[in-house]
C-alpha cells in the first residue's frame, strides 16, 4: 500500500511532464516525414531530431498560459498529496507498532494469519490492556463499526434511495449514473470535507443531531454543495484533461493486446455498495462478488441479438478477408509494411475482428436464465423480487446492467464524470437536503468505545427489521426505519456466519436460531417424503410444483421454473425425496474446492448413521447449523486438522448462500399473498423531496423529506402509544408488540420512493411543529 502511493506520486509528475513535453517539445513534421532533415554523416533520421532545442522548448511553455495553469493546479494537487503521503506514512507506522508491540504479530509472518486471527487477538488484547478504555470488552461488532463507519452510511443511503441520482433518459431508460469522482464528491461533502457533518472522524456534530435547526441546516448543507459543485464545474476542464490522459496511458496498452477486454465485464461502483451487506469489508465483499462472477458473465452472455450476431459473423468474414490478405503479402515481401499506412491497417482489422468475436455467442451455450439467476443470487445474496421469473426479460438483463457493466461502459462513465458530476451536485443532489439532514439526525446512534455509527450498522431486527423479510412480530420499524431488501436480516446472517463467536442481541438471537431451525426443518421434511414424492422430482410433467426450496436444493441444481411456489401463499411445508448423499453433493457443489479430497474427506466426517440420524445430518450438513458452523470455526477437535482457513471459508459462504436463497423465497411466498390486497411501486429517487409548507417559513416552499415524520397530535400519539404499545421513530407509527402490522408491500423496484398505485394524487402530511419531533440520537452500550 505504502510502495503505491509513491508511485501514485510518480505517475502524477510522469503524466504532467510526458504530456508538457509531447505537446510543446516535439517537432511533428519531422517525426512524420513532412520534413527533411540535413545530416552531415548519415541520411536516416533518428528520434532525437524530432526534438526541439532546450531553450525552444522552454520558451513555448512560457508563452503558453494554459500550459502555466496547468502545471500550477497540478502541482498544487502534488503538494496535498504528497502532505496526505507523509500523514499516511505516520499512520502505517503506528500500525505497524501495533501489529508488532501489541499483537505479536512480526510482518514476516502478517501475511499467513486471516482477518479472524487478527481480529481474535485484538478482543484479547482489550481484555488485558484495555486499549480502548471506555468499555471493559470489545466485540467483533465494535471493531467492525470503527472500521466501516462511512461505508455504512453510504450503504445505508444507497438502500434507503437517497443515493445515487437516477435519471431517465431517451432511448436509454432509467440510469444510474454513480463514479468514483461522485462518490469523492460524496464523501468530501458528509465525513471529512470542511465543513462536513462530522467533527472528527467519530462524532456527528451536535446541530445534526437535533431536530430543531432542520431546516437552517438544510438550507446551509444546500449552500455548501452549491460551492463544491461550482469548484467542480471550474475544474473540469482540468480533470477531464487528466482522466482522458489517464486512460489513454493505462488502457491503450491493454486494448492493443487484448482488444476483447473492453468487452469483459466488472462490478459497477453502484453494484458494489447496492450488493454490500452492511458490517462487510472489502475483502469479503470483493470474494463474494468474485464467487458470482463466472454466472453472472454467463448471465450476460445469453442475451445476444440475433441479428446484432449475424452482422458480427459478415463483418469477421470481410475484416478476416483482407487481413489474410495483408498478412500473406507481408510473408512474401516484408517491404510491404514500408507501404503507407499497412501497419495500421492491420492493427485495426485485428481489433475489429476481436470486438466483433465478442458479440458471436458460444454454440454450446444453453439458455437457462433462471437457473443462472439462482445462481447469482446464491452469491450477491440481494436482488430484486420482479427480476424472479423474469429473467428471459430484457428489462430484468438492462437492470442487472447497471450492476453488472461493461469495462467500456466504466471507462466512459470516468472520462464523462467531470462533466456530469458538477450538474448532479448543483441541480440533483442540492434538492436533497433536508432528506439527507434528516436521514444523519434519525439513523445516528451513538455506540459506547466507538461513537457515532449509522444505525442501520446495528443489524437490529427490532429497530430495523421488515415484516416481508422473516422480521414479522419482531420489528418496531416503521416503513421510514425499515431497511428495504432484507438488507438488515441479511446482513446480520452474514456477520453472524462471518463471525461465529459474536454474541449477537437477544432479538438477532431468536431470529438467527428460528431461521437456522427453518431451514433444518424444510430439510428433514425431506427425508420423511421419500416414499411417496419420489415421482415429484422425477417427473418433468407434473403439474404440481415443488414447494421446500431446501428439498430443491438438496436435489441438486432443479429444472427450469421448478423453483417457483405454489399458488397458495402460506409457507408451505410441502416435502420433496431427498437423500443424505444428495444433500452433502448439492452443499459441496457450492464450493469452487468441490474437487479437493479433503473437503470430501472433511464433510464425510461430519455423517451420522443412516438409521437414526439421517434427517438431522441432511439438515446440519444443509443449512450448516448454528452448532456445527460454530464448532468448526472455533476449531475444534472434531474439525481440528481437517479444514484449513481456506475450506472453512467456504463452509460459511456455503452456508450464507442457502440461507439467502431460503430468506428469498420465503419473502417470495409472503409477498404473493399480499399482491391481491396492496400494489407498491418505488418511486424514481428525483421525486422523492417535494415542497410542502411550513409554518416557521411562511410562503416559502423549501424542498422537504418525503420520509419525515407525519404530524399527529400529542394527544392522540400519547393515547396510541398507551394502549397499543406503539413507538414513534422518525414520525411513522407501527405496531410494537402483539398486534404489529406492516405494511404490505410488491417486490421493490430498484431504488425511488414508496407510493401508492392506486392514489390518483398524493396528499402530503404536513411538517409537524419543532416541538413535536421525535428523538433523534440513542446510546447503545
Amino acid at each position: 500500500m505504502l510502495l503505491g502511493e509513491i508511485f501514485e506520486l510518480v505517475q502524477l509528475v510522469f503524466v504532467v511532464a510526458f504530456t508538457v513535453f509531447l505537446a510543446n517539445c516535439v517537432d511533428y513534421d519531422i517525426l512524420f516525414a513532412n520534413k527533411l532533415v540535413n545530416h552531415t554523416d548519415s541520411a536516416k533520421v533518428t528520434l532525437p531530431d524530432a526534438f526541439l532545442p532546450v531553450d525552444v522548448c522552454s520558451a513555448r511553455i512560457r508563452d503558453n498560459v494554459f500550459v502555466i495553469f496547468i502545471l500550477v493546479i497540478s502541482g498544487v494537487f502534488w503538494l496535498h498529496r504528497l502532505v496526505k503521503f507523509i500523514y499516511n506514512i505516520c499512520c502505517y507506522w503506528e500500525i505497524r507498532s501495533f501489529y508488532i508491540n501489541a499483537l505479536k504479530l512480526s510482518m514476516a509472518d502478517l501475511p499467513y494469519f486471516t482477518w479472524q486471527e487478527v481480529q481474535a487477538r485484538i478482543v484479547e488484547i482489550q481484555k488485558e490492556h484495555q486499549i480502548c478504555i471506555h468499555k471493559k470488552e470489545l466485540t467483533e461488532l465494535d471493531i467492525y463499526h470503527r472500521i466501516l463507519r462511512f461505508k455504512n452510511y453510504m450503504v445505508a443511503m444507497i438502500n434507503k434511495s437517497l443515493l445515487p441520482i437516477r435519471s431517465r433518459l431517451p432511448f436509454l431508460g432509467d440510469v444510474v449514473f454513480y463514479t468514483r469522482g461522485l462518490k469523492y464528491n460524496f464523501e468530501l461533502i458528509f465525513f471529512w470535507g470542511p465543513s462536513s457533518l462530522f467533527e472528527n472522524e467519530w462524532s456527528l456534530k451536535t446541530e445534526y443531531k437535533r431536530g430543531g435547526s432542520r431546516l437552517e441546516l438544510a438550507d446551509r448543507l444546500s449552500s455548501r454543495i452549491l460551492w463544491i459543485g461550482i469548484a467542480n464545474l471550474l475544474l473540469c476542464p482540468v480533470i477531464l484533461i487528466w482522466q482522458i490522459l489517464y486512460a489513454f496511458f493505462s488502457y491503450t496498452e491493454v486494448i492493443k493486446r487484448e482488444p476483447g477486454s473492453l468487452g469483459a465485464r466488472c462490478w459497477s461502483l453502484y453494484g458494489r455498495f447496492y450488493l454490500r451487506h452492511f458490517n462487510e469489508l472489502d475483502h469479503e465483499l470483493m470474494s463474494r462478488l468474485s464467487k458470482g462472477y463466472k454466472a453472472s458473465s454467463k448471465y450476460m452472455n445469453c442475451f445476444m441479438s440475433p441479428l446484432l450476431t449475424v452482422v458480427a459473423k459478415n463483418v469477421v468474414f470481410f475484416a478476416g478477408s483482407i487481413l489474410a490478405v495483408l498478412i500473406a503479402l507481408t510473408i512474401y515481401d516484408e517491404d510491404v509494411l514500408a507501404v503507407e499506412h499497412v501497419l495500421t491497417s492491420i492493427t485495426l482489422l485485428g481489433v475489429c475482428i476481436t470486438v466483433c468475436r465478442s458479440f458471436i455467442p458460444d454454440k454450446h451455450l444453453v439458455f437457462c436464465p433462471e437457473q443462472l439467476l439462482k445462481v447469482i443470487l446464491a452469491h450477491i445474496h440481494y436482488m430484486p423480487d420482479h427480476w424472479q421469473g423474469n429473467a428471459h426479460r430484457y428489462e430484468t438483463r438492462d437492470e442487472f446492467a447497471q450492476l453488472f457493466q461493461y469495462k467500456a461502459v466504466f471507462i466512459l462513465e470516468e472520462l464523462l464524470s467531470p462533466v456530469i458530476t458538477p450538474f448532479i451536485l448543483i441541480f440533483c443532489l442540492r434538492r436533497k437536503s433536508l432528506e439527507i439532514i434528516d436521514f444523519f439526525r434519525n439513523f445516528t446512534v451513538e455506540v459506547v468505545g466507538v461513537g457515532d455509527t449509522c444505525s442501520f450498522a446495528q443489524m437490529d431486527v427490532r429497530q430495523h427489521g421488515h415484516p416481508a423479510w422473516m422480521s414479522a412480530g419482531r420489528t418496531e420499524a416503521s416503513i421510514y426505519q425499515q431497511a428495504e431488501d432484507g438488507k438488515t436480516e441479511l446482513s446480520l446472517m452474514h456477520f453472524a456466519i462471518t463471525n461465529p463467536r459474536w454474541q449477537p442481541p437477544r432479538e438477532s438471537t431468536t431470529f438467527i436460531s428460528q431461521l437456522k431451525e427453518k431451514v433444518q426443518r424444510e430439510a428433514a421434511c425431506g427425508q420423511q417424503g421419500v416414499l411417496h414424492e419420489n415421482h415429484i422430482l422425477t417427473s418433468t410433467q407434473s403439474e404440481s410444483e415443488p414447494h421446500s426450496l431446501i428439498a430443491n436444493l438438496l436435489a441438486g441444481p432443479p429444472p427450469l421454473g421448478s423453483l417457483h411456489l405454489g399458488r397458495d401463499a402460506s409457507v408451505s411445508n410441502h416435502a420433496v425425496d431427498v437423500g443424505l448423499m444428495e444433500g452433502t453433493s448439492a452443499l459441496r457443489s457450492f464450493s469452487p474446492l468441490s474437487g479437493s479430497q479433503h473437503l470430501r474427506g472433511s464433510f464425510a466426517s461430519t455423517r451420522l448413521p443412516r438409521g437414526d440420524g439421517a434427517a438431522l445430518v441432511g439438515g446440519r450438513a444443509m443449512a450448516g447449523s448454528g452448532a456445527d458452523a460454530r464448532t468448526a470455526s472455533s476449531g475444534s477437535s472434531a474439525w481440528e486438522g481437517q479444514l484449513n482457513s481456506m475450506v472453512l471459508s467456504e463452509y460459511a459462504s456455503t452456508e450464507m448462500s442457502i440461507h439467502a436463497l431460503y430468506i428469498h423465497e420465503l419473502h417470495k411466498q409472503q409477498s404473493r399473498g399480499q399482491l391481491s390486497r396492496h400494489t407498491w411501486h418505488r418511486r424514481d429517487s428525483d421525486e422523492s423531496s417535494e415542497g410542502a409548507p411550513d409554518d416557521n417559513e411562511g410562503l416559502r416552499n423549501f424542498p422537504r423529506s418525503n420520509t419525515f415524520p407525519c404530524a399527529t397530535t400529542p394527544h392522540q400519539e400519547g393515547a396510541m402509544l398507551h394502549n397499543t404499545g406503539q413507538r414513534r421513530y422518525g414520525g411513522t407509527t407501527e405496531s410494537v408488540s402483539g398486534g404489529l402490522r406492516s405494511a404490505p408491500r410488491l417486490p421493490r423496484i430498484p431504488m425511488g420512493g414508496w407510493a401508492e398505485e392506486a392514489q390518483a394524487g398524493r396528499h402530503h402530511d404536513p411538517v409537524p411543529e419543532e416541538d413535536e419531533l421525535p428523538p433523534h440520537i440513542q446510546k447503545v452500550t
